[in-house]
């Protein structure tokens, strides 16, 4: 009787197995059909022994792009001294600084400048903790599984961010020269702090939760919220420093001979030497075709305060984002810019072009996906912020950009990036202007209530 159920019990698992086959799954016949797409011939062994061994954009180097590296560029912004972000994601903020200390460089006829970027940094960090702690207190009473919630815990703290997060910042806390405060180990690598901070504020999230259940009104949550925002202030300090409150600063020549001696505070460092109005001297252009042009739009949630601004952005084809980049460009003016750095990037070179990797002669299959359907596909969005700081015009059309970047002087050329134009078509998404390069027909856009997106839209899940 066992052996009958024994064998009742296999035939209906083979039963079930064939079943499943035949509504999608792998059969014998059909994964016959599939190994035939590998002969074995030697061609196909001699690219597998070479794959197993090498790297394979080594080896799908195309030979034929390998022409001298053109680095002329007829509109250029001169640029000093090249950051280093070293082991962080804090681009966006390097970029930011980086646009206005350009401007600060050339205003002052200053050398080697930095804004001090572990001062953002802090009261960023800080900022972003309060605005998960009161998102968490404005979701009390929603389920754990409801999609904001869960959003919210998926997403405590980060160091990365946009350009709005710049002016969410820089506008309420002000600026610091670099050596006043100075980078740590924990804000070249933010790793672990982040991991330990993030790690506190989901402990506390739930607490607030627990308390908000238990029936504490909203001024209880708010004094533990304090309570709780003291301890991350603490973490901070111990891996940051202490932001100052006011300094004593010398200004020096390009050639480092003593200019100016002044006391100052964050603000005033700010109202001299950096730019004060930040959200309403700039608009975010960006180039998504998966989504209308000509509308504006706005990420909910997507904010560095909890009291700042979501991101809001004009959505626009390429080559009407590229007339305002050369616009500003030729009045000596640097922009963010944002990218899919690490799509067909040389680095040994510094060059972003398509033509860099030959990967369908290597593999014997193409890659013919759109910019639409790669962002319809989560293959692509914008990973990192650059400088746009040159363009190389032929008859009026750019055949090819710069970035400053923010790895150090000596990666890519010369701590920069190049681009060909057919490059930044495919993997340019964001362009920060000022506004007076800004066309009518994008400053009457901005004149529309956003298109609100959820903060957990795919666009936008890995932010620079």
């Amino acid at each position: 009787m066992k052996r009958f159920l024994s064998v009742l019990v296999l035939g209906a698992g083979l039963f079930s197995l064939h079943a499943q086959q035949d509504q999608g799954g792998i059969s014998p016949e059909m994964l016959n059909r599939i190994k035939q797409s590998y002969q074995g011939t030697p061609a196909d062994k001699a690219i597998r022994n070479a794959i197993g061994n090498n790297d394979i954009r080594k080896l799908a180097l195309n030979q034929d792009n390998l022409q001298g590296l053109d680095t002329y560029f007829s509109v250029k912004v001169n640029s000093k001294g090249i950051s280093n972000q070293k082991s962080s994601g804090r681009c966006w903020l390097f970029t930011g600084l980086n646009v206005m200390r350009a401007k600060s460089i050339a205003k002052y006829g200053l050398g080697d400048f930095e804004f001090s970027q572990n001062y953002s940094f802090f009261w960023d960090q800080l900022e972003k903790a309060n605005l998960f702690l009161q998102g968490i207190i404005d979701t009390r009473t929603k389920p754990m599984d409801d999609k904001m919630v869960e959003w919210l815990f998926r997403n405590p703290l980060s160091d990365g961010g946009t350009f709005t997060g710049v002016a969410d910042i820089v506008t309420k806390y002000g600026l610091v020269p670099k050596e006043v405060m100075p980078e740590t180990n924990s804000s070249d690598n933010t790793g672990r702090m982040a991991d330990l901070i993030s790690q506190k504020l989901r402990e506390f999230g739930l607490q607030l939760r627990d308390e908000a259940a238990k029936g504490s009104k909203l001024p209880a949550l708010e004094k533990q919220k304090t309570e709780m925002l003291g301890t991350v202030y603490r973490m901070l300090v111990l891996n940051l420093g202490v932001p100052p409150t006011e300094f004593t600063w010398t200004r020096k020549d390009a050639q480092g001979n003593p200019v100016e001696t002044a006391q100052y505070t964050p603000q005033s460092f700010l109202q001299k030497y950096g730019d004060e109005n930040l959200l309403n001297n700039y608009v975010m252009l960006m180039n998504d075709p998966s989504r209308e042009y000509y509308k504006c739009y706005e990420i909910d949630y997507d904010r560095h305060r909890y009291d700042g601004q979501n991101w809001k952005y004009v959505n626009l084809p390429a080559d009407e984002i590229k007339e305002m980049a050369i616009a500003s460009l030729k009045d000596s003016t640097m922009m963010y810019f944002s990218c899919d750095v690490g799509k067909f990037l040389n680095s040994e070179r510094g060059l972003l072009d398509v033509n860099n990797y030959d990967y369908a002669s290597l593999m014997g299959t193409g890659f013919g996906m759109d910019k639409k359907q790669r962002i319809q596909s989560f293959a692509s969005s914008s990973s990192h912020a650059m400088t746009l700081m040159a363009v190389d015009l032929k008859e009026g059309k750019p055949v090819k950009w710069m970035v400053e970047n923010s790895w150090g002087p000596s990666n890519g050329y010369q701590g920069h990036l190049i681009m060909t134009d057919e490059w930044f078509n495919e993997y340019m998404f964001r362009l920060v202007v000022e506004k007076r390069f800004a066309t009518p027909k994008v400053l009457e856009v901005l004149k529309q209530k956003p298109v609100r997106l959820p903060a957990w839209d795919p666009m936008f899940s890995s932010e620079e």
